[in-house]
């Protein structure tokens, strides 16, 4: 969007600025000025006189997205090994370029430890690799500045990074930088062959619906995606590709922070994000005496124990066990529901899981149209069963 003030409507009488709740607009030497605490909400327009202010929300842009081929996934690495968010957008990358008939690229940076090579084997043409020893911490900064000259450089149509704590901090420079969308968040991405445009789906209004979004008049088109929404890709040692050597400006280096020190997390908690399996309870179990018998589950099956957003508002259990939209995603080889209906936003953040199984004495419970078993009684007398027969049993 763009707002103009007319310098020859406008004399100057104040009822913009009056009217503003921003205090974005002055009036100088008799003409009014807006600066950058506009939010274009139209309150100055509405109370001009003289017609001196015009709102553009569609401004024209001068690019020509025919000019823009390839889908680029942005491999994060942490202290020399790449995360395995990368490998899951080159699995989404892979399916987008293959509609687009265009090659798929993975950006690198920094030294690294693993073999560059493995993003070839688990699917990209090609990968850039920035191996600059300054790239090799996480800076926002730098981060930002290389990935935006090599954007500009070779013209991606498609850009996505994991929607980690990295690729939320340092993407909406590059979008800022290069005066295009970013979507966050998403849970599913799909391409419109026709117009090449990124089909971009997200939980919206608190996870109530599903937002798909589109970016017609801008590249990139640019989405951070959720961590394990989407399955890894899985290495083909055979795939040909190549690793090339790019550089960085030394401007694109300037950093405004220093890491100072990295501590790794030593609590003995199961980290749910890399759980092979997650037992979780919701308001069904009925306090936080009701997660003893979930936690008694999760130990008999090596598991980790999950809770509902009901049951963490509830404070029956912190909040670093909450699956779901606000929460964690999730995507283990097992997930048992004790106790939760099913809605959309705890669903968003398991509905990768291999294998779904519900408790619920509601048989009409949204839950069990997700699961792939459902136990239809009363989870106080199943969950201790369960954990009887598989405490002495074994797994």
């Amino acid at each position: 969007m763009a707002i103009e003030i007319l310098a020859s409507n406008c004399t100057g009488c104040g009822k913009c600025v009056d009217a503003c709740q921003y205090g974005a607009i002055k009036v100088i030497n008799g003409l009014a000025i807006v600066d950058d605490r506009c939010t274009f909400c139209g309150s100055c327009v509405e109370v001009c006189d003289y017609d001196g202010i015009i709102i553009d929300r569609n401004p024209v842009t001068d690019i020509n997205v025919d000019e823009y081929r390839g889908v680029w996934i942005f491999a994060e690495q942490r202290f020399g090994k790449i995360s395995s968010v990368s490998y899951e957008l080159l699995n989404a990358g892979r399916t987008l370029a293959d509609g687009l008939d265009v090659p798929l690229t993975a950006i690198l940076f920094g030294e690294v430890e693993d073999d560059p090579m493995e993003l070839v084997w688990r699917g990209a043409d090609q990968v850039l690799h920035v191996n600059e020893k300054r790239l090799t911490e996480f800076h926002d900064d730098s981060w930002a500045q290389t990935l935006s000259q090599l954007i500009t450089e070779d013209k991606p149509e498609i850009v996505l990074t994991g929607a980690t704590a990295v690729g939320r901090s340092f993407l909406p420079k590059v979008a800022a930088t290069l005066r295009t969308g970013l979507t966050a968040d998403c849970t599913a991405l799909s391409v419109d062959t026709e117009t090449r445009g990124l089909l971009q789906t997200r939980p919206a209004f608190g996870g109530n619906i599903m937002a798909t979004i589109i970016t017609p008049k801008h590249r990139p088109q640019m989405a951070t995606v959720r961590h394990k929404v989407i399955k890894e890709a899985e290495p083909d040692v055979s795939r040909v590709g190549e690793v090339i050597e790019r550089t960085a400006r030394k401007n694109s280096l300037i950093k405004r922070t220093k890491l100072v020190e990295f501590i790794h997390d030593i609590g003995s908690t199961v980290n749910l994000a890399e759980a092979d399996i997650i037992v979780s309870g919701g308001r069904g179990v009925g306090g936080s005496e009701g997660f003893a018998m979930i936690r008694e589950l999760a130990e008999a099956i090596g598991g980790a124990v999950g809770a509902s957003r009901a049951a963490v508002d509830s404070e029956w259990i912190p909040y670093s066990h909450q699956v779901g939209q606000t929460g964690k995603t999730v995507s283990p080889k097992v997930y048992i529901a004790c106790g939760i209906s099913g809605a959309i936003q705890h669903l968003a953040g398991m509905s990768s899981s291999d294998t779904i199984i519900a408790i619920n004495r509601d048989r009409s419970a949204p839950i069990f149209d997700m699961a792939d078993f459902g136990l239809v009684g009363d989870l106080f007398e199943i969950v201790p069963m369960l954990t009887r027969e598989l405490g002495s049993n074994g797994r």
